[in-house]
């Protein structure tokens, strides 16, 4: 299993503009996401109900931050 850790907005802030990539993850589930305004570019919607069925699609060549509300 991958190393699995938390991060604080302002250190992945800091990684990024090192240039760091990352691939992010909108786990809200559905009700949330359509109720929010805060959306991450190119973020991909994978609600935690259907998170196993989407692995095989999720790039895994760079870290990945998951978030949701």
């Amino acid at each position: 299993m991958p190393d699995v850790s938390k991060i604080t907005v302002e250190d992945l802030r800091k990684r990024m503009e090192a240039g760091e990539e990352f691939v992010f993850l909108d786990v809200r589930n559905p009700e949330a996401w359509a109720e929010s305004e805060a959306m991450v570019p190119n973020a991909i919607r994978v609600p935690l109900d259907s998170f196993e069925q989407q692995l095989p699609h999720i790039p895994k060549e760079q870290n990945i931050v998951t978030y949701c509300t």
